[in-house]
């Protein structure tokens, strides 16, 4: 094995970007599998298909779809998204062990386009501690999994987990063995969030220059959000050579999160001048896919990030605003039409009909079926006798709701009358409506109405939970803007979210509790 210097590149990036055309960067999606493992953010099997398929519409080159031997219902997802979507490859994650990856192969089998991603830790720091193996073992461990995966597909991805933490020689060693053993594609990635950019392009150019073997592989980039350099590293493997960028939608994940596509995509694109790549994904879908991703995990992204918040092309400064009068590009760097915004905000009112609010819905990136636009547009023309203007934001508030999960409501809200003060506890009169029977309950306990709301839907319902996380906010703007409920509540163990939207926050408070509530009844009927 040849040993030259780690930072021995053969040119710099300006020669490069001037004599060669540009390099295509797969994009490696593993919002349904390292995405779904953040906190609050899991997925029931009709959403992992919805999602998937705007990954597809997208031109996500490899969709990570699970962990197959985490549990049945993982393994079902896996194979019913690789019995679906037929453009992109669906992948199945394995550790080094037989049943993980005869797990992964028989869940990802009937895909028309298939991998298997095998892992590994290789740092000293897992050696001695979690895996309490020698170097040998590994290796030999490593390539075991690899050979068994390839028996089994022709794609196989092999990741020495922690590999950023990893001694230079050793993971040499691993790689180079991994790909004799058949890996087409070797992920260093970094775990914990600890490397930072030059680290990481010296560490990709060292492998490159001292893995024999390593032409017969794609490098590609995991990169995790710790220290907030997610993206910044990704982007730095890319300059040192890595074919393939693995990240999720909104940059969800363990912990800190990942690498956000639609930040690597937009970079990429934006700054072609420097990096001299591109990707095969569809830009304007990528607002789009951001929303459905919130909407499905009720994980909302903060109002500045990038390419996809709310801001991310708002001007409020008097310069600025002056400067976008009279050329665009003096405060913009993309064109917001490009990630999929639209260029206006197009007021609708109660005079507006059924196919505005479906072509305004499909603008924001929300395919209604025709079911699903009669139930929005009932909860449209309640609004609008309520405001004046109805904007986008709240036109999204409205979808969010009556889509979210596609949930049969087995309970809904017929009225209510609540009465508190500074001096007197609150009083909550509730009607719900279950199949064609009104329920009526009166409630007087709680710390206030919404506690009070609380307690009325779980004594009518007959469903206790605990509330866990509840988060309100506007979805909108002014005094008439609509307030979004968001909880995440617990019943026998389990976590379940509900959303509620209404100009009330008590009435968003029930509407999304009964959301949870319907979503506990769905799951008992299994």
């Amino acid at each position: 094995m040849s040993n030259p210097t780690a930072t021995s590149a053969p040119q710099d990036q300006s020669e490069q970007a001037s004599s060669a055309s540009p390099r295509l960067i797969r994009i490696f999606d593993t919002t349904l599998r390292d995405g779904e493992q953040s906190p609050g953010a899991s997925m029931n099997l009709a959403e992992k298909l919805e999602v998937a398929g705007l990954l597809q519409e997208m031109g996500v080159d490899v969709i990570e779809a699970g962990f197959p031997i985490a549990s049945p219902g993982d393994f079902a997802s896996v194979k019913k998204i690789a019995e679906t979507i037929t453009e992109s490859t669906i992948c199945g994650l394995a550790r080094c062990s037989d049943k993980d990856i005869d797990a992964a192969a028989d869940a990802v089998a009937p895909a028309k386009r298939s991998r298997i991603h095998v892992f590994l830790a290789t740092s000293a720091i897992h050696r001695e501690f979690k895996l309490r193996m020698t170097p040998d073992e590994i290796v030999e461990r490593a390539v075991a999994g690899v050979k068994r995966a390839r028996n089994r597909c022709d794609d196989v991805e092999f990741s020495p987990e922690d590999a950023c933490r990893t001694e230079y020689d050793f993971l040499c060693r691993v790689v180079e063995a991994a790909i004799d053993a058949g890996a087409t594609t070797i992920n260093m990635p970094d775990t914990v969030g600890y490397t930072t950019p030059r680290e990481i392009y010296d560490r990709f150019m060292m492998v490159r220059n001292r893995v024999p073997n390593i032409d017969k592989a794609i490098l590609s980039a995991h990169c995790h959000d710790d220290l907030g350099m997610a993206v910044a590293n990704s982007l730095a493997a890319v300059e040192a050579g890595a074919g393939q960028v693995e990240c999720t939608i909104n940059g969800i994940g363990e912990r800190a999160g990942n690498a956000a596509l639609e930040e690597i995509v937009m970079a990429l694109k934006t700054r072609s001048d420097f990096y001299h790549c591109n990707t095969a994904i569809d830009s304007k879908r990528l607002v789009p896919a951001s929303r459905l991703l919130s909407k499905t995990t009720g994980i909302q992204v903060q109002r500045n990030k990038a390419i996809v918040g709310r801001n991310a092309f708002a001007h409020e400064s008097g310069i600025h605003q002056d400067g976008m009068l009279k050329e665009r590009s003096t405060y913009e760097i993309m064109s917001p039409e490009d990630v999929g915004f639209s260029k206006t905000d197009l007021v609708l009112g109660k005079h507006s009909g059924r196919a505005a609010l479906a072509d305004r819905a499909k603008t924001l990136g929300f395919s209604l079926t025709p079911e699903q636009l009669v139930a929005v547009f009932e909860q449209f023309k309640l609004l609008a006798d309520k405001k004046k203007e109805i904007y986008d934001g709240d036109i999204i508030a409205l979808v969010q709701q009556k889509i979210s999960g596609s949930v049969e409501e087995e309970w809904t809200l017929v009225d209510y009358i609540v009465k508190s003060g500074k001096t007197r506890g609150p009083e909550v009169h509730l009607t719900l409506k279950h199949g064609d029977e009104e329920i009526t309950e009166q409630v007087e306990q709680g710390d206030g109405p919404i506690d009070a709301a609380f307690y009325a839907v779980e004594k009518i319902t007959g469903i206790e939970v605990v509330c866990k996380d509840f988060r309100i906010r506007s979805a909108t703007l002014g005094r008439d803007a609509i307030g979004e409920v968001n909880l995440e509540v617990e019943y026998k163990g389990k976590s379940y979210r509900g959303v509620g939207v209404s100009t009330d926050s008590v009435e968003s408070t029930i509407l999304a509790m009964l959301n949870a509530v319907n979503r506990i009844i769905s799951e008992k009927r299994g």
